[in-house]
Order: structure tokens, then C-alpha cells, then sequence
């Protein structure tokens, strides 16, 4: 009995024993866990504020680099320095030109690479030009949207839809912000004030209006969505955007012209009758400067990507930035060498 009293109670010892170290090993594991959890964290917000001071210097230079050529004046193409894009480069490459930098080589703290571009967005149509003063499609413009879709090849008839809501959305944006009643009764009511689609501020959000990936994604080629309405920059806009804001120009025309302009960018819009011919051409929604501008940056640490897009608007000596987005993800094409 003794025996078996005495064996129960080691039974129990030795039960509560491996309890205990269970215990204890559970807490370990999830100390570590949270460690290891909080450098990470901690390493990952350091990457971000250092990407965002880099990406911060880039659109600094970009900004510069665009007042400068705004202060030598002249017409605007893509021979001239803003528009060369910078290829990805390592950090360290950066970092070595600095003579108070300590960074030593094969520094892995530096391993970062940077790439960046500025673009032309006044290269393609700008959306807000189909409306008039009164919030109403112009049928002449409905027409350069329809033959836009022809040439980014999408349906004509998706222009018509895609006026029809931008139309309501800005109305909806003029009725909400004014409280006019004439926008509400345009749009059909306080009921179908509470159903219009949001108003785009970039392509990206032409989502908003209906439109599919896959259709935004063709869109985004030959259209853009600014504050104000602009005109179409003859030395950038590619071919299908000036086949489109050009009426009676059809693609081949139009490749003649990009020829022209590689050659020699036109300095006036009238120039463009040397190339067209003799014809009865409507240049007026065409011009050979531009205020509106993207800056991207990109900076690639590992794995890890995050990508900044500035727009920016060049007026009066100054370049203000008038609408920023930022992408922060895993980079798919990590492993292959930069190029």
C-alpha cells in the first residue's frame, strides 16, 4: 500500500514537473516571439522613414531640375534633362560622392537602390477638358474621348458612358461642395445625388466610374486627370493622343509628326502645318510647353519596394505638388540583377 502511495505521489511529481517546464517553455517561446516580432517591426518603420527621407531628396532634385528648365524657357520635349529617367543605381553609389559620408564599401547597411523619372502627363488627354463651364459634355470632345478609346484599342462607345459619369460625378462634387440646386435637379434629384459616382483625382481611380482593371490599364496611356484643363504638349503626346486631339489626323500622320519632333521639337504649334500640309487644321487644343509634371521615385531595399508619386504643377517660378501617393510592398522581380 505504502508502495503504491509512494509511486502515486511520484506519478503526480513528476506530471507537475513537465507542466511547469511546458509552462515555462511556453512563455519563452512567446517572449521570443514578441522580440523577435518588435525588431522587426522596429527594422521595417527605420526602412520606411529612410525611404521616405531618400524619396523625399528625389522629388527635391526633380523639382529643381524643372524649375531650372522652366528658367531657360523654350518649349518642352523630351530631349531635354527632366526627362531622362534615372535608371536604378545602388545607394552607395550616391553615398560615395559625399565626402563627409563613412560609409565603407561592401557596407551592407547601404545595399538600397534607387530609380526614378519624370513625365510629361500633360502628354495625354486630360479628362477634365469634357466638360464646359455648365457641367455639360462638349460633343467635340466626346468625340477626341471616342477616338482616343479607338486608338488605345477599347470600343468607341465605352467614351460615351465613361462621359456620362465623369458628367455626374462632377456634378456631385459641384452639388455637395455648393449646395446648387441646379446640379442636384441636373443630376435627377437628392436620390440620385447619393448614387453618383466619386470624382477621380488620378487615373489609377477611374475604377471609380465602372471601368475595369484591364480598361483603366489601356486608359492610362492616352488620358490623365488634372486639377485644371489643359492642353495637349505636341512634343510629347504620342502618337494615338495626338491622333486624337487633331481632327482629321489618322495614326500615320500622326507617326510623322513624333518623326518630325525627334529630329527637330517644334517650338510653336503653327510649325506643325510644315509637316500636315496645307489643310484646315485644329490646333487649338495643342501647345509646345507644360505645367503638369509626375515625379516617381522608387527605392528597392532587399525584397522590399516603395514607390512615390508626386504630381506637380511648374507656374510662376515655383513648382508645387499638388496630389502624392505611395506604394510599399514586396518587390516580385527580387533575386535578378538591376538594370
Amino acid at each position: 500500500m505504502r508502495t503504491t502511495r509512494l509511486l502515486t505521489q511520484q506519478g503526480a511529481a513528476l506530471l507537475s514537473a513537465m507542466v511547469i517546464v511546458t509552462l515555462v517553455a511556453t512563455l519563452a517561446s512567446s517572449m521570443v516571439w514578441q522580440q523577435w516580432r518588435a525588431v522587426q517591426v522596429e527594422s521595417a518603420e527605420r526602412v520606411r522613414s529612410q525611404a521616405g527621407w531618400v524619396l523625399s531628396g528625389a522629388l527635391d532634385w526633380a523639382r529643381l531640375i524643372l524649375r531650372e528648365d522652366q528658367r531657360s524657357g523654350g518649349a518642352d520635349h523630351l530631349g531635354e534633362p527632366w526627362a531622362i529617367p534615372l535608371a536604378e543605381a545602388r545607394l552607395s553609389t550616391f553615398l560615395a560622392a559625399d565626402a563627409n559620408n563613412n560609409a565603407e564599401e561592401g557596407d551592407n547597411t547601404t545595399e538600397a537602390f534607387l530609380s526614378g523619372r519624370v513625365e510629361d502627363v500633360t502628354a495625354r488627354y486630360n479628362l477634365r477638358n469634357l466638360l464646359d463651364g455648365d457641367g455639360k459634355v462638349v460633343p467635340e470632345e466626346l468625340q477626341v474621348l471616342r477616338r482616343l478609346c479607338e486608338n488605345a484599342g477599347l470600343p468607341p462607345s465605352l467614351a460615351d458612358g465613361l462621359a456620362d459619369t465623369w458628367r455626374r460625378a462632377s456634378l456631385a462634387v459641384q452639388a455637395a461642395q455648393l449646395e446648387d440646386a441646379e446640379a442636384i435637379a441636373a443630376l435627377g434629384g437628392p436620390d440620385a445625388l447619393k448614387n453618383a459616382p466619386l470624382l477621380p483625382q488620378t487615373p489609377d481611380q477611374l475604377t471609380w466610374l465602372g471601368l475595369d482593371a484591364g480598361t483603366v490599364e489601356r486608359l492610362r496611356t492616352v488620358v490623365t486627370v488634372l486639377p485644371d484643363t489643359t492642353k495637349v504638349n505636341l512634343n510629347t503626346a504620342p502618337r494615338e493622343v495626338l491622333a486624337a486631339v487633331i481632327d482629321g489626323l489618322d495614326l500615320g500622320r500622326a507617326a510623322r509628326i513624333v518623326q518630325a519632333r525627334q529630329r527637330t521639337p517644334f517650338k510653336a504649334t503653327s510649325e506643325l502645318s510644315n509637316v500636315l500640309g496645307a489643310g484646315n487644321w485644329n490646333l487649338n487644343r495643342l501647345a509646345v510647353t507644360s505645367e503638369f509634371f509626375e515625379v516617381r521615385g522608387r527605392l528597392r531595399y532587399e525584397d522590399h519596394v516603395i514607390e512615390q508619386r508626386h504630381l506637380v504643377q511648374r507656374s510662376g517660378g515655383d513648382v508645387e505638388v499638388r496630389h502624392q501617393s505611395r506604394f510599399s510592398g514586396l518587390d516580385l522581380r527580387a533575386g535578378t540583377p538591376p538594370q
